[in-house]
């Protein structure tokens, strides 16, 4: 390798990827088994000793061997001889392992928070009027100050915009209850799929991706992901948020000598697969943006129509591995691969593609003007790392002897949104108890009181009954009386007048 490029492999000539050019992206593609992994591992390789850090997820555990010097194996030296490596040897590079479950590495943790509601609404695959309501969910954290950091916060924030639904309505929009009770069962999927790992302290700091050695080496951060790939989605959107605050937080640079970091995104096509057209715009925006941070995406996938062609458009350095053209669809991507390269006059590109051997590619970068190459037919070089997994107890002493070891392991948990509308519940609680108990102390004095009242009345002297004989006098004098006033009132008018003792007097 020269001071400016990386060594690919040999075709007719040298086949090198131009430092200055590498933050323009890359894409690897291939059927399973034609050597995609080598290809980036000894691209992983050529960039730690330029000195630029790299960070790249390990699917199936083979990229693990980087860290450990390679064996001098008969088909490797015929490889290298074959292609004029003269100076091929081999060497182990600095590495530093990481993993979500923290059983392979160091752990990677976010806060719900920093993660948003765009990602976290597609990794638990919300409906529109969902994610909508997540989205409420955060406005109102952010505007209560609470700290949504782990999975236990996001569930009481969802709990208590619950309660709440008819008093925000005015402000925010109707929140169904239905709604949020949908998204709480997906956050059980999450916690299901290892997701409560992720979310939480001490959030991963993404300078840590950026270090070298005192050589000058970068290292290679790996990500074991044969656990996290039965979680795909989980896997896709821990990408796509790392990327994201690559995006955000790193400083603009332009087009440097060398990128700051390279960032290989393997299984490309998770990214992508029932993405909303407004996430994939973000998608573009960023791959398109990020170059000018320093940064170079590489995805590798197995075909290259698993990649938009907004985002394939961003991309510059291309290394081809065949593919098989045995349906309509493969017949599709291998024209469309072969429509990308830039062709060469010596060959049939589309029919070289399905003819390609193990370790064989079709190669075609950016030169050092920017202008793509004329696509060539190329051996890859051989690794000079370790081929295949390494030991799981090699892997634990290079965790144990990391750089940052010890600055993850540990999760911690301060007091967030879960403790503060704990405590507002507990107080909203002991306020309805309050008031329930002075109702319940009013009712009785109440009822205390109608009682005594009761009391009272039953104490009092009863009246005089009248026997048989005064109800007939009473009658009897009754009756008399009405007739004699009916008369005296014809007679008199209004002269009728009445005793002390209610006697009729005439005036």
């Amino acid at each position: 390798m020269s001071e400016n490029t990386i060594f690919v492999g040999q075709s007719g000539k040298r086949e090198v990827l131009f430092l200055s050019r590498a933050n323009r992206h890359g894409l690897v593609t291939g059927a399973t088994g034609t050597g995609k992994t080598v290809t980036l591992q000894i691209l992983a390789e050529g960039f730690s000793n330029a000195g630029v850090p790299v960070f790249a997820a390990d699917i199936k555990g083979d990229l693990s061997g980087i860290a450990e010097e390679g064996q001098p194996k008969d088909f490797l030296i015929k490889r290298a001889e074959k292609i004029g490596f003269d100076d091929y040897g081999f060497d182990a590079f600095p590495t530093i392992f990481f993993d979500l479950f923290a059983e392979q590495g160091h752990p990677i943790r976010t806060t719900v928070s920093e993660m948003g509601p765009i990602l976290l609404s597609r990794l638990m695959g919300l409906t529109e009027a969902q994610e909508g309501a997540l989205n409420i969910a955060f406005r109102i954290a952010d505007e209560e100050g609470l700290l949504v950091l782990d999975l236990k916060d996001l569930r009481s924030l969802l709990a208590d915009l619950a309660e709440r639904g008819k008093k925000i309505t005015t402000q925010y929009g109707n929140v169904a209850a239905r709604t949020i009770g949908a998204i709480q069962r997906r956050l059980v999927v999450i916690e299901e799929q290892g997701g409560e790992h992720f979310f939480g302290e001490r959030a991963f700091d993404i300078r840590d991706l950026m270090r070298t050695t005192r050589d000058g080496r970068g290292y290679v951060s790996i990500l074991a992901a044969d656990k996290l790939m039965q979680s795909p989605q989980l896997y896709a959107t821990f990408l796509l948020w790392l990327m994201s605050e690559l995006f955000e937080e790193l400083p603009e640079v332009g087009d440097p000598e060398k990128p700051k970091l390279v960032f290989f995104f393997d299984e490309a096509h998770l990214l992508f697969d029932d993405a909303s057209p407004g996430l994939l715009q973000k998608i573009e925006q960023v791959v398109r943006l990020i170059r000018s941070k320093g940064v170079g995406i590489y995805f590798v996938t197995q075909n290259p129509l698993d990649v938009p062609d907004t985002v394939l458009a961003q991309l510059g350095n291309r290394i081809q591995h065949a593919l098989r053209a045995f349906t309509p669809r493969d017949q599709k991507a291998v024209r469309a691969a072969a429509q990308t390269f830039r062709q060469n006059p010596a060959f049939d590109t589309e029919q070289a593609i399905t003819e390609l051997g193990v370790g064989e590619a079709l190669v075609s970068v950016l030169d050092e003007k920017g202008v793509p190459t004329i696509v060539e037919r190329t051996l890859i070089r051989p690794p000079s790392g370790k081929l295949g997994p390494i030991d799981p107890a090699v892997r634990q002493n290079l965790v144990r002897n990391s750089p940052i070891y010890g600055e993850y392991d540990e999760a911690t948990d301060r007091e967030s949104a879960y403790e503060i509308l704990q405590k507002r519940a507990e107080k909203r609680q002991a306020a309805a108890d309050a008031e329930a108990s002075r109702k319940a102390e009013e009712a009785s004095r109440k009822a205390e009181e109608k009682e005594q009242r009761r009391a009272e009345r039953a104490s009092r002297p009863s009246r005089r009954t009248d026997s048989a004989t005064d109800r007939f006098v009473k009658n009897v004098a009754g009756s008399v009386g009405r007739q004699l006033g009916s008369v005296l009132v014809r007679q008199l008018g209004s002269s009728l007048v009445r005793g002390v003792l209610g006697g009729l007097l005439r005036r």
